[in-house]
């Protein structure tokens, strides 16, 4: 009971939809972890694209600080620099 509350919880608050019904639709006794399984590659899979993503940021952040000291070299006439 709890966890058909819950889980009708999530559908309320639009975290699952059909998609994830489609999904519990594939489970079978052959493969009866078959949703777990697939929530927890998409979990790990989500982690590791915003960690990309996050490096990917402070990269670009480090390439615009730069490409700005450039910008203030060349404006003060700052060969060197």
């Amino acid at each position: 009971m709890q966890l058909v509350a819950m889980k009708q919880s999530f559908f309320d608050q639009g975290l699952l939809d059909e998609q994830f019904i489609q999904l519990e639709e594939l489970q079978d006794d052959v493969n009866p972890d078959f949703v777990e399984e697939i929530v927890t590659l998409y979990y790990r899979d989500s982690l590791r694209l915003i960690s990309s993503l996050e490096q990917a940021l402070i990269g670009a952040k480090k390439v615009k600080a730069e490409c700005n000291l450039f910008r203030e070299y060349c404006r003060a006439g700052n060969i060197e620099g």
